[in-house]
């Protein structure tokens, strides 16, 4: 076959060039306002939230509150990008997941306080299971759904090793080694210990920001694709100010919403003689819906660093907010706190970390990778319900 023609070429660059004009302009209309619905949304959800409160939770109430959390998500995903779009990467990932885990840490206090000695394994459940989400079934639904639409998926190593290994030494520190102290009985801390634990996970976690936004930012850029979606304009100041706020209000209410189904989640639980932590499991993957949704979005975009900057950014900003604070309001608990891992959720952990660091020691992965992830996130709700 013969070289196509200079006319069939230059129809075919035309072509390109008209397609890709259309979609700046529908990229750019997007992000530069904002649709009147997602504007709407977040303020529903909290109406929803309000009625959920005053009334008893039956099955047509539920099937509202469920409705109302799924477009909750959806319109944290969009404020979320928007506001990534204009502050540009790592910031718009770091806005995502702070704004996340800092409603997460509310909500886990208030239910701590509010639950007495019940809730004395929350923290340690909510923050392993943010772990395992994030490092197994975030991370590998992006690898799959980035790799069946572009292959292998490239991202940078001096960004995500560092991520990976600072999670490794979080987890370790406030949910392995309480395990294994001698100075309390049982898988505790003592009040010392757990002071040291609080500074030190807060302090790597402000360290690894520091590196993340300023020192080293470049190691969290994605990296270039030649992506359509770069071409676009980024939305104004008054737009990105009004989407984080949406966003807070959004987050608000996706929070609510599942705690407000959490009794209903609960007796579910209880009715088919599944362990109680399951709850707080699914509780979990509520509330990270929406850094999930937001990662898959960035995946199809081919923009696996933005992906793994969410995900990993949010298990360390799990454990580097979480302990702290639950550190600092232990004094007002009358239980002891119980944070050690089982020896079966252990190895859980360690095998994803081991696996992590193999996916994302090269800088590329493709489908396979995110299949293992998948399965070893498959294995940790499997045995959540069947320990």
């Amino acid at each position: 076959m013969g070289n196509p023609s200079p006319t069939a070429q230059l129809t075919g660059n035309s072509r390109m060039d008209s397609d890709r004009s259309t979609f700046d302009e529908r990229d750019t209309r997007r992000t530069r306002s904002l649709p009147s619905w997602f504007s709407v949304i977040p303020f529903l959800a909290l109406g929803a939230l309000a009625l959920g409160m005053a009334l008893p939770l039956g099955v047509i109430l539920g099937v509202l509150l469920g409705l109302m959390l799924l477009l909750a998500v959806v319109a944290s995903v969009h404020h979320a990008e928007v506001v990534a779009h204009r502050v540009g990467e790592p910031f718009g990932s770091l806005v995502l997941a702070i704004a996340v885990t800092v409603i997460e840490v509310a909500l886990i206090v208030a239910l701590m306080l509010a639950s007495g000695e019940a809730a004395n394994t929350l923290a340690r459940d909510t923050v392993f299971a943010a772990v395992m989400i994030v490092c197994n079934g975030v991370v590998g639904l992006c690898l799959v759904v980035g790799g069946l639409r572009h292959g292998a998926m490239a991202f940078r190593v001096e960004g995500t090793s560092p991520a990976l290994a600072s999670i490794a030494a979080l987890a370790g520190l406030a949910l392995v080694l309480p395990s294994f102290t001698t100075t309390t009985r049982g898988p505790t801390y003592s009040g010392s210990q757990l002071i040291f634990a609080g500074i030190t996970s807060l302090a790597l976690y402000g360290v690894f920001v520091f590196v993340q936004n300023f020192r080293h930012r470049d190691y969290f850029l994605p990296v270039e694709v030649g992506d359509e979606d770069t071409h676009a304009e980024p939305p104004t100041s008054s737009v990105a100010w009004t989407s984080f706020a949406l966003l807070l209000v959004s987050l608000v209410g996706v929070v609510g919403l599942a705690k407000a189904l959490a009794p209903a989640l609960q007796a579910g639980v209880k009715g088919i003689g599944a362990p109680e932590s399951l709850a707080g499991v699914i509780i979990a993957l509520l509330v990270l819906l929406p850094e999930t949704g937001a990662a898959i979005r960035a995946a199809q975009a081919n923009r696996m660093q933005s992906s793994l900057n969410l995900a990993l950014g949010s298990g360390l900003a799990s454990i580097g907010l979480t302990i702290p604070v639950v550190a600092a309001v232990s004094p007002f608990f009358d239980f002891p706190l119980v944070l050690g891992l089982p020896s079966m959720q252990i190895v859980m952990l360690v095998l994803t970390m081991i696996v992590g660091t193999l996916t994302l020691g090269s800088g590329r992965a493709t489908v396979l990778q995110g299949a293992v992830h998948l399965v070893l996130f498959a294995a940790f709700l499997f045995l959540a319900i069947v320990p």
